[in-house]
């Protein structure tokens, strides 16, 4: 979806702003002088001075508008930006941990403070570590073009595709610096396996359009804690090795053998990190699946 909400709220904020601060300062003035000016009119009875001073002192209709609609949508998109913003879960591409329809909580300020629509950090709070499931801007395809390095929205055959507005959910596996190693379902960091232990089959919602089952469920310590993860024995996801360059971080699905993720189009840049996932608040897909709300997220 190429909708940019928070650009829409910026503009909106704005405009209603400005619209309220030109009233203030300019013609609120202007409509008092002028019910001052009516008061002073001896003729007029007390009913009718009265009439002719709120008359005068009216808004007018888009000023009513703006004073009513702007510090609701500042405080919208306050909240927005550097407090916790919502977003929902299109994809399998992070289950078991995740799953369609899911309605997740993120932290926007884990990372440090970022300007609305640039996502500027201008403020250092904290840097992302592995394992953390992090909400990003999609990057693009890392390819080529004329010699020059371009982000493409579709794989390398179609350099000069557009990167599509989109907001990505996967977890850190690499940070700066790292040796990523991904060979026969398991993730090497710096030439050190990450262990893995076996929970069982997998039991819940199937992926569309996925035969789930022989899927197999797996607890896995990227991070300070376990979390889980899944691969499929019938599929096989992208093997290989990389590098993470410098304010960059490589990142996976949970669903290793279901997720377009690092492996396929490269890296996250630190700018375009959103935050943190740290809460699922609703689910929904057809229905309401009580017993995920309030889930916290690993």
């Amino acid at each position: 979806m190429n909708f940019d909400l928070a650009l829409t709220l910026v503009i909106l904020t704005a405009i209603s702003g400005i619209i309220w601060l030109i009233d203030k300062l300019v013609f609120a003035p202007v409509r008092a002088r002028r019910a001052s000016s009516i008061e002073e009119i001896a003729a007029l009875s007390d009913a009718e001075r009265t009439a002719r001073m709120q008359e005068a002192m009216r808004e007018p209709v888009i000023t009513e508008y703006a004073r009513s609609f702007f510090p609701v949508l500042l405080l919208i998109l306050l909240f927005r930006s550097f407090i916790a913003e919502p977003f929902k879960i299109p994809s399998g591409s992070m289950m078991p941990t995740l799953l369609v329809g899911d309605f997740i909580l993120v932290n926007k300020f884990a990372y440090g403070l970022r300007l609305p629509v640039l996502n500027t950090r201008f403020l250092e709070i904290g840097d992302p570590k592995r394992g953390d499931v992090v909400v990003f801007r999609y990057p693009g395809y890392q390819c080529e073009r004329n010699g020059k390095p371009v982000r493409s929205g579709n794989p390398c055959y179609e350099p000069q595709t557009a990167v599509p507005k989109q907001d990505y959910i996967k977890r850190i596996v690499g940070l700066p610096g790292d040796e990523i190693t991904y060979r026969n379902k398991v993730i090497y960091v710096n030439g050190v396996e990450i262990a893995q232990s076996y929970v069982g089959p997998y039991i819940g919602p199937s992926e569309s359009g996925r035969n789930m089952a022989d899927a197999q469920v797996k607890d896995e310590m990227l991070g300070e804690a376990p979390h889980r993860m899944m691969t499929m024995p019938q599929n096989s996801g992208r093997e290989g090795s990389w590098t993470v360059p410098p304010q960059s971080y490589f990142v996976m699905g949970d669903n290793r053998d279901s997720s377009a993720d690092s492996r396929y189009w490269g890296f996250v840049p630190e700018n375009a990190l959103v935050g943190r996932a740290i809460l699922i608040w609703m689910n929904w897909d057809n229905s309401i699946d009580y017993r995920r709300i309030g889930t916290i997220i690993k």
